[in-house]
């Protein structure tokens, strides 16, 4: 079972060049959906904590979010004011949890 390989379409490009380019655009692809769902996965944990009213899950999921986020930025997935907003947003969530 491990023997066999992900089939995937063959390239449609003639080019060499379009060829290498579709290759890269479906290895980005898949990192940028797996860096999307990590961080979209901790911001939901974040909003969770926050409604169950638990404040130290809620600051630890925070911290992780917002790395999460970070890291998406370092990558492009993601644009800095996008995230900013979203970190903005969920740390003010989390601190009406101490109000």
């Amino acid at each position: 079972m491990a023997d066999v390989k992900k089939k995937t379409k063959l390239p449609s490009g003639r080019h060499l060049s379009q060829i290498k380019r579709q290759r890269q655009n479906e290895k980005r692809l898949e990192r940028n959906r797996r860096i999307r769902s990590d961080f979209r996965t901790f911001v939901k944990k974040v909003r969770s904590a926050v409604e169950e009213k638990d404040g130290d899950t809620a600051k630890s999921a925070l911290a992780i979010a917002k790395s999460k986020l970070n890291h998406a930025v370092s990558k492009g997935v993601i644009h800095r004011n996008n995230a900013s907003r979203k970190i903005s947003r969920l740390s003010k969530l989390v601190a009406t949890l101490k109000a």
